[in-house]
């Protein structure tokens, strides 16, 4: 079984964006369920699609299979709940591990979060200096639920 075990803080400052270079990511929600989400995502033109379980802390079952580019695109134009997520993510090296910032776009512009993956739950890691709050258990920042209630609205 698929494993995913991440941390998922908020962003202080702009500091990390000079760190890393920016992929577009576009993903939708097949499903959005809060015991599966199915989710189709194209990162450059790689195109993969996840089935995600329900947390418990901050593990959850995850398997991600590659898909074909164009039945990716065919997914996310009409199968799909809209609004498509669309983020800009950079991969960040810190202290020998590596975080996802993401940049949010859309409806979502102006979020950004930086998430951490671990091996265990109680694994030790160094937090840079940019890095803000711990928002791993707060629902409001699970993508899937950015879907219905994106930031800009709160």
């Amino acid at each position: 079984m698929g494993v995913e075990i991440e941390r998922k803080f908020l962003v202080r400052d702009a500091r990390w964006k000079a760190m890393g270079q920016g992929m577009l990511i576009r993903q939708g929600y097949l499903s959005s369920h809060g015991d599966r989400i199915v989710r189709v995502r194209i990162l450059d033109k790689e195109a993969v699609l996840t089935i995600k379980g329900r947390s418990k802390g901050a593990t959850r079952g995850e398997w991600e299979y590659p898909i074909p580019l164009a039945d990716a695109e065919v997914f996310l134009d009409t199968l799909c709940e809209k609004p498509l997520i669309e983020k800009y993510r950079y991969r960040i090296p810190h202290d020998g591990m590596t975080w996802e910032v993401d940049e949010f776009l859309g409806e979502n512009a102006g979020l950004v979060v930086a998430e951490i993956e671990l091996d265990a739950e109680d694994q030790a890691f160094s937090i840079p200096d940019w890095i803000g709050d711990d928002v791993t258990h707060d629902a409001r920042y699970v993508n899937a639920n950015l879907l219905r209630h994106p930031f800009s609205k709160w």
